[in-house]
């Protein structure tokens, strides 16, 4: 037997015990449960894996379960059946490509999570999502899923929070189909077990002249991979922004794709990472213009702070274009504690620890402050505050 083939066999069994399911649910899942026993996890043999070893996970046995979820929206916001969804469900995030999206897809249920906003409305207020790993099923296994269809010219924010408790994987895929003149502002907030695997996928597909944003904040996990992939319609107007922070031996490996599909697109991608003891992070950021999409305007940036000498960081921003009449830059740099800084306030009596604190926090700001909902923005400051206090105590 193959480890491809013994991959799939260990997931056999709990895929085989779920809940029936209407007709074409059941082709999807059948159709994604085929692909992902085609292909099994990634190998570091995969170019787009060769950073990041997913055998952990691999090898492992989870049972399957189900996380917690915490929602609240206004009242406004519809929450649709999977019938409902079945013209959107799946159509965004590709199993073909991606093993983990595949595995995810073959276990869709009626946990899935599948929100509507109205065309035209304006939410005051953000929604909400949490999911949230208990302790009480061992080592399990989690797959949310979550749709989000936003009408034409609505307004929204939505925040995406994952945390947990013990030993398990989490593999969430999230889809956000944006209309025309529809203004998204999406964000992730990871927070997961230091001893917990975190794999996700967000798909966003923007409408012409749509305005969309997503901030991706990863402070948790042993081993994290994000993947997000934005594709741009004429007119639309993309901010793809990140902070990782990581240490220990935590991994985390952030893989993005915009793709410009059609004329006078922008986009604008700043991601910055943190580490420190042993701790390693990949960025690989890639920006595809096709060859219909003239007057695309793109700037990719990441920046690393390297709190120790035995983190390690490999950063890979990529351009892909294919149209003439562009604009398009990208970059990426790797440093430490600004030697200038930390003398101007150890001088003026802050101590050594703290001197350091204040500069890799108000590094990590920079993200922060561009966060637009105010009670986010506010626990994460704390959160960072804290994590950044108990190591200096360490």
């Amino acid at each position: 037997m193959t480890a491809t083939s013994q991959q799939a066999a260990s997931w056999l069994d709990a895929f085989t015990r779920q809940q029936p399911a209407a007709p074409w649910v059941k082709e999807l899942r059948d159709a994604a449960f085929e692909r992902f026993a085609q292909v099994g996890f990634p190998t570091t043999h995969d170019e787009e894996w060769r950073f990041t070893n997913v055998a952990p996970i691999a090898r492992e046995q989870f049972t399957t379960a189900f996380p917690d979820q915490l929602y609240h929206a206004p009242k406004i916001v519809e929450e649709l059946s999977l019938e409902e969804a079945k013209p959107y469900l799946a159509y965004h995030a590709d199993c073909r490509s991606n093993a983990f999206v595949a595995l995810n897809t073959a276990f869709i249920n009626d946990q899935t999570r599948v929100l509507r906003i109205p065309a035209g409305a304006v939410l005051e207020t953000p929604i909400s999502i949490t999911y949230e790993a208990p302790d009480y099923w061992g080592k399990a296994a989690f797959q949310p899923r979550t749709l989000i269809i936003v009408g034409v010219n609505a307004q929204c924010a939505i925040v995406e929070t994952y945390k947990g408790t013990g030993s398990y994987f989490t593999n969430a895929v999230t889809e956000i189909v944006a209309g025309e003149g529809s203004i998204v502002d999406h964000y992730k907030v990871q927070l997961e077990s230091e001893a917990a695997f975190h794999i996700a996928t967000l798909q966003a597909t923007l409408g012409r002249s749509a305005n969309f944003s997503t901030h991706n904040i990863s402070l948790g996990g042993a081993l994290v991979r994000n993947d997000i992939g934005v594709t741009l319609s004429e007119g639309t107007e993309a901010i793809v922004n990140g902070l990782y922070v990581v240490n220990g031996t935590q991994h985390i490996d952030n893989h993005t794709t915009i793709d410009h599909a059609k004329p006078h697109g922008t986009s604008h991608e700043l991601y910055k990472g943190i580490l420190d003891g042993r701790a390693s992070a990949v960025f690989n950021g890639r920006i595809m213009v096709r060859k219909d999409a003239q007057k695309t305007d793109s700037k990719q940036t990441n920046k690393n702070l390297m709190l120790s000498d035995e983190a390690v960081i490999n950063t890979k921003p990529e351009l892909q274009i294919f149209a003439d009449d562009v604009r398009c830059t990208h970059g990426a740099t790797i440093g430490q504690l600004d030697a200038e800084s930390m003398f101007y306030l150890q001088s003026r009596g802050i101590g050594k620890e703290q001197a350091r604190n204040l500069l890799t926090y108000a590094f990590a700001q920079d993200i922060v402050d561009r966060i637009k909902v105010q009670g986010l923005r506010d626990s994460l400051e704390r959160v960072l505050f804290e994590k950044f206090h108990e190591h200096s105590q360490q």
